[in-house]
């Protein structure tokens, strides 16, 4: 589990200590691990550890490796407090939001814990004793002799707790309106973002601050922005994790992909000596064209010396030559033969000319990723003779709002009764859906025959948009992998049965070309477990025969797009071949116009895409290249050799 760039010199714009890992369960088995030393060293001195904890998806390996090694080592909890950090209010505590139940859940109940050594905001006690309450948490924090250790994540708004924005450094627990932004970023837990509470309990800036030490991990894509924004710029109450700058006992864990905003990672010319392979010089060219505003064969000896990038000019100079070499480099990724060109000198395209035509595997983590992130190159590459198919992982029946699942489980009924097709089971089954949806609680997880209905909604729209796309039915898999079919947001671990279904599935279809979505900014985790599945499924295929000829491309697009200096293949998407593509989005009516997690961006994701695209495509203007209406953007993914 080896740091990456854990440096001095590189970390000198950091204010705080940070450290970052290649994955998240790396850092995730170091922080269990102080905290069970501290428990340890606590229990041999006959001495009680007071711990501040919070709920989340960050946090959940942390507890999984405590618990197992309370399974396996004997870890014991008998002289440990705890005090969790954050609530909503008001939340019944059996919802499967709740803290109360997520403690126990991944924690307490697994635990030899007392009981009555656990403390959580109580969102169910009544307004009018809000204060007081909130006086009495903090007393009893105070009369455990402070926190020890404080465990907690961040928000992309910076909130800690539920510490918004604008929190004052003195602020002490209490009752906290949402901001909207948190609401939306809470949409996901919730099924829909009305039914988000807009308020909340939380311990105050100052309560957090006074714990002696305190460990603040952060993964994702997601989370770079605020990352930097907290790490490296001055102390704001726009931004509450930055009081952490103060801290003497604070430390950030990362992974990589949290990382990427860092300057260390983004800029690391900038604070030391870097080795100038290809990969380097085309960041720095990039960056620099983006900071000064001029296209890469303008790019003066001036510009780059002026800029913090002498050393590569006089490594690697003039000026001349590395733009030369740079620009080439970048207008060989552009190709609008996405699967190749028959009869063509390949040996400045990125994909090769023969096999032609080649066999196509598009692997979408929901019903639509494909024609959202991908479905210009989708199109190309059917228009230009390959056979393609398309491998749908997830049924993404949780996406589906119940008032949409209501009118297809009432198509059902009717047309059921008027052709005699055993109409008492489907108006049984309609019943059971209305009863439940009668009495369904915000946020409260569907009944089998409701995600059922939702589960068969997105499978119409997909083949309606793959339909419109050129394929069959036999090009068309529903691959539904059981790590998804939890019925909840939260879903479960990538299973070996996830994998067996990738991998037998790539067998079957044996590809030259395989599509993976690489889209790890993804809030709900789908993407990365269905990455995880296709990418283990590839290493565990690279002895077979069929693998030998095959290439793996990522893309990305509907949360975020690659880096132009990460991009290896973009193809150039026309106007007409634009609204092709907004049309078979537009093939998933229940993702249309009120979509159910819209996450922080509250456009429609078909709006999202092609405003991405046409980004992508300005910013290869702005380099100096073709200008054209919009670009699609892939990786090459080489096991083992080049990792996202």
């Amino acid at each position: 589990m080896k740091e990456l760039l854990a440096n001095k010199e590189l970390q000198q714009y950091e204010k705080i200590p940070v450290h970052v890992y290649k994955k998240p369960d790396e850092p995730s088995l170091i922080v269990a691990r102080e905290i069970a030393e501290l428990i340890r060293a606590r229990q041999e001195d006959n001495r009680s550890v007071v711990l501040g904890l919070t709920g989340g998806y960050t946090l959940k390996p942390v507890y999984a490796e405590l618990v197992r090694m309370h399974r396996e080592e004997g870890l014991s909890f008998r002289n440990v407090i705890t005090f969790n950090v954050n609530e909503y209010y008001p939340l019944d505590t059996s919802m499967v939001q709740s803290i109360v139940r997520y403690m126990n859940e991944h924690l307490f109940q697994h635990v030899d814990i007392d009981r009555d050594n656990t403390h959580l905001p109580d969102s169910t006690i009544d307004r009018d004793e809000m204060y007081d309450y909130c006086q009495e948490y903090e007393r009893k924090i105070a009369e455990s002799g402070g926190l020890d250790l404080l465990l907690i994540g961040i928000n992309r708004n910076g909130q800690i707790g539920f510490n918004e924005p604008g929190s004052s450094r003195e602020s002490r627990t209490r009752l906290v309106t949402l901001e909207k932004a948190t609401r939306i970023d809470a949409a996901s837990i919730f099924f829909e973002e009305r039914n988000v509470p807009t308020k909340g309990i939380t311990l105050g800036v100052a309560t957090l601050m006074e714990a002696r030490r305190i460990l603040l991990l952060a993964f994702g894509a997601g989370k770079t922005k605020i990352i930097r924004r907290a790490v490296e710029e001055d102390i704001s109450e726009s931004v509450p994790a930055s009081y952490l700058q103060d801290h003497p006992h604070a430390s950030i864990y990362l992974d990589k992909a949290a990382s990427g905003d860092l300057t260390r990672f983004r800029n690391p010319w900038l604070v030391g000596t870097v080795t100038w392979d290809d990969r380097m010089m085309r960041s720095g060219v990039v960056w620099l064209c983006q900071k000064i505003d001029k296209a890469i064969l303008k790019l003066t000896d001036e510009d780059y010396i002026e800029n913090g990038l002498g050393e590569l000019v006089t490594e690697h100079g003039p000026a001349y030559n590395i733009n030369i070499k740079i620009f080439n480099e970048i207008q060989h990724t552009i190709s609008g033969w996405p699967g190749g060109k028959p009869n063509a000198d390949d040996s400045n395209r990125p994909e090769r000319a023969v096999p032609f035509p080649k066999r196509v595997l598009l692997f979408s983590p929901h019903p639509d990723d494909d024609v959202i992130s991908m479905g210009g190159t989708f199109l190309r590459l059917i228009d230009q003779g390959h056979e393609v198919h398309v491998a749908y992982q997830t049924s993404g029946n949780i996406a589906v709002l119940d008032d949409d699942a209501m009118r297809f489980a009432d198509f059902v009924r009717v047309y059921a009764r008027q052709f005699d097709l055993k109409g008492e089971e489907a108006q049984r089954i309609y019943d059971r859906i209305r009863e439940f949806l009668k009495t369904k609680k915000p946020g409260e997880p569907d009944i089998p025959e409701l995600r059922h209905i939702k589960g068969l909604v997105r499978k119409a729209e997909a083949r309606a948009a793959a339909h419109f796309c050129g394929l069959k039915d036999q090009q068309i898999h529903f691959m539904s992998m059981p790590f998804y079919e939890t019925g909840l947001v939260e879903k479960s671990p990538l299973g070996e049965e996830d994998i067996r279904i990738t991998c037998e599935l790539l067998d079957k279809i044996k590809p030259h070309q395989v599509y993976a979505a690489g889209d790890l900014e993804d809030p709900h985790g789908t993407h990365r477990i269905c990455l995880e599945a296709v990418m283990e499924a590839i290493r565990r295929s690279r002895d077979k025969n069929w693998y030998k000829d095959c290439y793996v491309w990522f893309y990305r697009g509907a949360w975020h797009e690659w880096d132009i200096d990460q991009i290896e293949m973009a193809v150039p998407i026309s106007p007409d071949e634009m609204l092709r593509k907004r049309r078979a989005i537009f093939k998933h009516q229940s993702q249309k116009d009120n979509v159910a997690f819209p996450g922080s961006d509250k456009r429609e994701f078909w709006q999202r895409a092609e405003d991405r695209n046409r980004g992508t495509a300005e910013l290869y203007d702005k380099l100096g290249m073709a200008e054209y209406e919009a670009i699609e953007a892939f990786v090459r993914w080489i096991p083992d050799i080049k990792e996202i």
